[in-house]
């Protein structure tokens, strides 16, 4: 297949198709939709910020549309799903354990996630805690009471739960359910028995390889420059692996206007004789995979996003946890919201167009359309509005009941 020449409207629907993010779902989502979405996009990163749904449920739900969030503490529970440092952390389907299983091999490698120093120091006391889970089963964090006098804080962990994560970066340990989010740990000879790293371990160089390969199919349009940061892979052969990807097959070079050179994945060769329109508008995570790539969003959806949460009130240009929209094809705004579960309310602090974005009839439709639906998921019963721009708030007012 020759070059092909794109232009940037059809690289934004190409990539959305490969995410899953192209059209909404065609019927009701059932468990197995939600093994097939992460698998299509190879991770689910996790996060615990609950100011609205916790990103992994909002990054299916964006994909799936109405499911129940239990389904994927039932997946993981189940062994379907793993968790482990790959983007960051994440849940990870079952199949790809070898890929990761390297780093577990060499944590040290893995910087703060694993501190060897701090393992030698309480190595004794780490082999009590082993043979403590051993005998009486898997243990949170929570088991363990903090020693006298220390002060709360973000970074202030106790031992144990230092002890926790050291064993779970080094992979002896696993996590085999989350309870109001907390890991659950248990050993990972129980949780996967039959796993011996002589038979099964995978070779780093053919473990990159084949995450390179995940993240072109999960991309399906992409920049050279753009694979590595998918796994977070530090010494990724990028151009090998294109070099070999070119010559059988697996991907075509695509000149794409105002990106330049850019290859396309095999998986959407159908695609290129009509490439579907777009017809799905979408709350996203910040942590998406779309958008988690801050460079990569600026350059493909002229979108230039970050996370304030972790910057000072003052200091926010937008807000704490702002939500990109997505809508036909383009990230056209982003909105600042808050649940209140108690009252069963969700609060939409301010919405943002982007610049060069005006709002149209139909384009108020599927926002409002996307706020409910949003909402509905999440138990609420109405939206409450509050410092929308004029043109929202002259149609919408201060809400609406669902």
């Amino acid at each position: 297949m020759s070059t092909l020449q794109l232009s940037l409207k059809q690289a934004r629907q190409l990539h959305l198709a490969a995410q899953g993010l192209l059209r909404p779902p065609k019927r009701k989502a059932q468990f197995c939709d939600l093994l097939s979405t992460l698998r299509q996009m190879s991770l689910l990163q996790i996060d615990t910020i609950n100011v609205v749904a916790r990103s992994p449920y909002l990054v299916l739900f964006s994909r799936l549309g109405d499911y129940p969030q239990a389904w994927l503490g039932e997946a993981l529970s189940s062994g379907k799903l793993f968790e482990y440092w790959a983007h960051e952390a994440c849940f990870i389907p079952a199949e790809d354990y070898p890929l990761l299983r390297h780093r577990m091999l060499s944590p040290h490698r893995l910087g703060w996630k694993y501190n060897r120093e701090w393992m030698q120091t309480w190595q004794q006391e780490i082999s009590q805690l082993l043979q403590h889970i051993e005998k009486n089963g898997p243990v949170r964090s929570a088991d363990f009471t903090a020693p006298a006098g220390q002060k709360p804080g973000w970074w202030s962990w106790k031992p144990h739960k230092k002890h926790l994560e050291n064993l779970f970066s080094a992979g002896e340990l696993m996590v085999t359910e989350r309870r109001n989010f907390q890991r659950v740990y248990d050993l990972r000879q129980r949780v996967l028995p039959d796993w011996d790293d002589a038979q099964h371990a995978l070779s780093e160089e053919d473990a990159v390889g084949q995450m390179l390969r995940n993240t072109a199919a999960s991309l399906g349009l992409f920049k050279p420059a753009w694979l590595a940061d998918y796994y977070r892979l530090k010494r990724a052969p990028v151009s090998e692996a294109l070099a070999s990807w070119l010559e059988n097959g697996e991907v075509v070079a695509a000149e794409v206007e105002t990106l330049g050179r850019c290859y396309l994945h095999q998986s959407l060769f159908p695609l290129l004789e009509a490439i579907p329109q777009p017809t799905l508008t979408a709350i996203l995570s910040p942590f998406d995979p779309v958008v988690w790539d801050r460079k990569r969003a600026r350059e493909l959806f002229n979108f230039d996003y970050r996370l304030e949460c972790y910057t000072p009130a003052a200091k926010r240009q937008f807000g704490y946890f702002v939500l990109p929209i997505l809508h036909r094809g383009a990230l056209k705004a982003r909105m600042d919201a808050k649940m209140l579960r108690k009252e069963k309310v969700l609060v939409v602090r301010q919405l943002w167009l982007e610049p060069e974005v005006s709002m149209t009839q139909g384009m108020l439709h599927d926002f409002r359309q996307a706020i409910s639906r949003f909402a509905r998921w999440q138990g609420a019963e109405s939206v409450l509005l509050e410092n929308l721009p004029a043109a929202l708030a002259g149609e919408w007012g201060n809400g609406w009941m669902l």
